[in-house]
């Protein structure tokens, strides 16, 4: 039985925001991009394959909230391991939670109104293809740095050390 301190606790917090928060903007993404494709392949029954590019796009915040937050779980005591009886670096997990957690909903989300947009934009053009993908993964950058600062955080706030 794995003994919850409080800091374990808050680290399992952490690793809910992340995931949570991360899931629910590329869910929205991929509603919004799946929804332009459908559209889409109504109209040209030939655009299946690149709407379910598009719509595939919005998944990468999902998977980088779901990494960290595997990680908050595992080097928190709750996969094993020690528990963190320190409070300060719970909440060190909490903001590595959020940070990968919040700017991954806000990415996933504009990434997707950027697919379906695009994905309505190839039906017109063809020569759109490529400049949608890059349009469309422009807004990933953000949860990038959200991932890479809940990495840091990690790091330099004792949880992976």
């Amino acid at each position: 039985m794995v003994e919850i301190v409080l800091g374990t606790a808050l680290a399992a917090l952490g690793a809910g925001i992340a995931v949570g928060f991360a899931g629910l903007g590329s869910g929205l993404g991929q509603g919004m991009a799946a929804a332009g494709s459908v559209g889409a392949v109504a109209e040209d029954g030939d655009m299946f394959a690149r709407g379910i590019i598009f719509s595939a796009l919005c998944e990468t915040q999902a998977i980088y909230g779901f990494l960290i937050a595997i990680l908050l779980l595992v080097f928190s005591g709750l996969l094993g391991g020690k528990p963190i009886d320190n409070i300060a670096i719970g909440i060190v997990a909490i903001g590595a939670g959020a940070a990968v957690g919040f700017a991954g909903l806000g990415s996933g989300m504009g990434q997707g109104i950027v697919a379906g947009s695009s994905v309505g934009a190839i039906v017109e053009n063809e020569d759109m293809f490529a400049r949608g993908i890059i349009f469309s993964a422009l807004p990933e950058t953000q949860a990038i740095y959200g991932f890479l600062i809940a990495i840091l955080l990690m790091v330099f706030g004792n949880i992976l050390g």
